[in-house]
């Protein structure tokens, strides 16, 4: 036993003098930090590196990027907490009930620094390299001490496609010596800029939607540990001073009086490091805790303590107003004294911090503080959408189930926006508030969030039943909810063996992507602009007719085509012997029409917002999975619009793409049958154009009406004191509201949808409901306004305003959307109109 023990007391005295060597990441990289920019390959051997070296720290790889570049993370501690980290995990899963059983363990508390979640802010993931290696140091003896009952979770960049593409730019045009100079070319990054991923998503909107892989495989991971601490590291405007918490208001009302205080406790020890150096700082100002998709937001919203900690951009080095050189180095020391501040304010309160996170989840499942007790989602609902409920709760941890009450009970309706009297039946999904994700359900579901102040960094409303389009009802009762999830009809596959055509129902976005997966296979097929009868079934508008007529050529291979395809994406699928109706059109008719696969253009790059298109793309690549041709609108003008069937404009600003006489040449070609979907600012491009009927207002008197204010309401906004000049703009604030839509689903622009639509509007851009063409989305009235904040000049400005539309100019048609129904790839039942556009208008 001597022998033994003297040979495990050697081989730690040898890993202890090992770590003593320990390459800090100027001896790794070869070059000091804050020099230039690391390559995130290169970061990823260094944390890998000071893993293989010290046994106190972990590396762990949980996802990968489109592009390819691992997604990681290095966890370090005390040897004793490592050694013991599941059990430190499970119990810390068990404190937040997401496993059962009590805590047995010591009380450990577990802190995630995530570094460079925006590509271009780009100086955190240097910081990263510094705060681990300073923590990993054996002989720092403060980090020691914090760490024997802190894990500390560093997560050096959580986009790595987009970091990439700003650090491999600015390493190529940076000169050897930093260009301070704004106006220098280092400090103005081309289309699309670093900020977004690889789908130009920007992934600290999508935390709660999961839309990105970056998100899905980074909370998969976060929901296996549960941090009692999470910070987001950024950037901001150059001359701003460093932002650390307390949160700016509104935040939510669920957000706890710990939470609000801990954050207070954090900040003013961040705040004596910085007057101990002299560093600026600010509080309590921009960056608010409400719209629950980000990364300070949606841990606070589980339990934890988030943070947004912003630094001002100094690319290599820049010039502030100031006259002060603002340099990388200087924003390094800022990030990484926070970060350190953190853990150190996490170790001393770790006590309290755990007991405050185990009350927090004790009370969400015994008595969460919610209006709502129960969300009901009828089970009559489209079972696509709510299968896409299912998956969306699942991927959050929201626990629902069946509810034994059958009594009717009072309860809001999302689509009737008014309390009434609903029963429960079998098959509704209910989501009771009582459960550990009780804040999340209210934060997700509830019909109206509060705004303790209209200045909001973000969007105000995005409730889950408005988003996916859902039968939903809000009640303050608590019903019983138990295990099991609905029962979905099984899609039917009622064809005969040699049938004149097969036929497909048109209602959700599944039905889009089974059509583009049969265009794809060069499968000819016609579509019903009319409601018709065939052998007793009823079909809609938008109804799928794949007739074997004109598909001879592919023999038996037609079938099989389009029977893979509908079992595919789990498609309905009925047949007729006959190509002679019931009632309605028979199948060769004129009203008939034949549906050619669009050739489809998209444009990118200077004066589109890489957002939008990013929007539009995901939606193409990675949902629709149909092919379109990407153009830089610098190429455009060299473009044979022949070759294609339908431009496709994102929001932004083509002024400089569309000369006069580029402008001739798309109004020639739409006139000759070619069809431009515009979304959001891209309509600027056709107002008050000659061949197009968009406009602001119907008429000037419409106009005047509109801007005409009252002697009294122009002598108060001209005698706003200064103190209050924010108040000046309240009333026509809209920055992300949802309204109800009056939907003409008779325009194959609105096939596949009930006779309203609920919209997130982010945007209080009016247009005139168009004289010549097709409205086909439209706000009726003032009382169209549903949720969110938006002044009462916004929402009466936008009463009779076209938000959907169908210019037709010859034979040709331009689509309007003033609101964007791919916003985040979350908006899923705004999906549908895009498919419309492309697939059905200006067949």
């Amino acid at each position: 036993m001597k022998r033994l023990a003297i040979v495990n007391l050697l081989f730690f005295l040898a890993v202890s003098l090992y770590g003593q060597n320990l390459k800090s990441p100027d001896e790794f990289l070869g070059y000091e930090l804050g020099t230039r920019f690391t390559p995130n390959y290169k970061v990823v051997d260094y944390f890998e590196y000071v893993a293989s070296e010290l046994s106190n720290v972990t590396h762990h790889k949980y996802g990968e990027t489109n592009e390819l570049r691992p997604l990681v993370t290095n966890m370090v501690s005390s040897q004793a907490n490592i050694d013991n980290w599941e059990q430190i995990r499970t119990d810390n899963l068990k404190r937040a009930k997401m496993m059962e059983g009590s805590p047995s363990g010591k009380q450990v508390g577990i802190v995630w620094l995530s570094y460079n979640v925006h590509g271009n802010e780009a100086n955190s993931t240097e910081t990263a390299m510094k705060t681990l290696y300073e923590l990993a140091r054996p002989n720092n003896s403060k980090a020691k001490a914090w760490l024997e009952n802190t894990v500390v979770i560093l997560d050096p960049c959580v986009n790595p496609d987009g970091r990439d593409r700003y650090s491999n730019w600015i390493n190529q045009v940076a000169g050897t010596t930093p260009n301070p100079h704004p106006e220098a070319a280092e400090h103005n990054e081309p289309w699309p800029g670093g900020r977004a991923n690889h789908y130009l998503f920007d992934l600290n909107r999508d935390w709660a939607w999961q839309k990105q892989t970056e998100s899905a495989q980074r909370m998969e991971y976060y929901h296996t540990i549960m941090p009692h601490i999470h910070v987001d590291f950024h950037e901001q405007g150059s001359n701003s001073p460093y932002y650390f918490a307390p949160a700016a208001e509104p935040i939510h009302e669920q957000v706890t009086d710990w939470q609000r205080e801990f954050q207070e406790i954090i900040g003013r020890n961040h705040a004596k490091y910085f007057d101990e150096n002299g560093w600026l700082f600010f509080t309590k100002e921009s960056f608010d805790i409400l719209y629950p998709s980000y990364g300070d937001s949606y841990p606070m919203y589980n339990g934890a303590i988030g943070m947004t900690y912003e630094q001002a951009s100094s690319d290599l080095a820049i010039l502030t107003d100031e006259g002060d050189t603002l340099k990388l180095s200087d924003a390094i020391a800022h990030h990484y004294t926070t970060g350190m501040s953190t853990v150190e304010m996490a170790s001393e309160n770790n006590e309290r911090m755990l007991n405050e996170f185990a009350s927090y989840f004790d009370k969400a499942v015994s008595n969460p503080k919610a209006k709502y007790k129960t969300y009901v989602v009828k089970g009559s609902n489209h079972p696509d959408k709510l299968r896409k409920l299912e998956e969306f709760l699942q991927i959050n941890h929201i626990r629902y189930g069946k509810s034994s009450t059958k009594k009717p009970i009072s309860a809001f309706s999302y689509k009737a926006g008014e309390t009434k009297n609903v029963s429960v039946e079998d098959n509704d999904i209910v989501i009771s508030s009582f459960q550990p994700k009780a804040v999340m359900v209210q934060a997700l579901f509830e019909p109206d969030t509060y705004a303790s102040i209209t200045n909001t960094y973000d969007i105000t409303a995005w409730a889950v039943p408005y988003m996916m389009g859902l039968d939903a009802y809000a009640t303050t009762e608590r019903l019983s909810v138990s295990d099991g999830k609905p029962s979905y009809a099984a899609p039917e596959m009622n064809v005969g063996s040699r049938p004149a055509a097969y036929l497909a129902k048109w209602e959700t976005m599944e039905d889009a992507k089974f059509l583009a997966e049969i265009l794809k296979a060069g499968i000819k097929l016609r579509y019903s602009n009319d409601e018709f009868t065939v052998n007793g079934n009823d079909y809609g508008r938008g109804t799928l007719i794949i007739t074997r007529k004109g598909n001879m050529h592919l023999g038996n291979r037609f079938d099989s085509v389009v029977k893979e395809a509908a079992t595919k994406f789990g498609r309905s699928l009925n047949s007729t012997p006959t190509t002679f109706v019931d009632s309605g059109k028979d199948f060769g008719s004129n009203g008939v029409p034949f549906l050619k696969a669009p050739r489809i253009l998209a444009l990118r790059g200077d004066g589109v917002s890489s957002l939008g298109f990013g929007e539009f793309w995901y939606y193409m690549e990675q949902e629709l999975n149909y092919p379109i041709t990407m153009v830089n609108t610098d190429d455009f003008g060299r473009v044979n619009l022949d070759d294609y069937d339908v431009v496709v404009m994102p929001s932004g600003s083509y002024g400089s793409m569309l000369n006069e006489r580029a402008m001739e040449g798309l109004n020639s070609w739409i006139r000759s049958g070619g069809t431009v979907l515009a979304i959001e600012r891209a309509m600027n491009t056709f107002m008050g154009k000659g061949g197009f009927n968009l406009k602001r207002y119907a008429s000037d008197a419409e106009q005047k009406a509109a801007r005409n204010q009252t002697d009294e309401e122009k002598e108060a906004a001209a005698l706003t004191p200064y103190a209050e000049r924010g108040s000046r703009y309240e009333s026509s604030r809209l920055p992300g509201a949802i309204f109800k839509l009056k939907v003409d689903n008779t325009h194959p622009l609105g096939y596949g949808y009930d006779n309203h639509y609920f919209t997130i509007k982010n945007n209080s851009s009016r247009y005139a409901y168009l004289p010549n063409g097709w409205n086909v989305g439209i706000i009726e009235s003032e009382g169209s306004y549903i949720t969110g904040v938006a002044g009462e000049d916004a929402k009466k400005n936008l009463a009779k305003s076209m938000v959907f539309g169908v210019d037709n100019v010859g034979r040709g048609a331009v689509v309007y959307m003033a609101d964007n129904p791919l916003f985040r790839a979350f908006w899923e039942n705004g999906k549908l109109f895009v498919a419309n556009a492309l697939f059905f208008v200006g067949q």
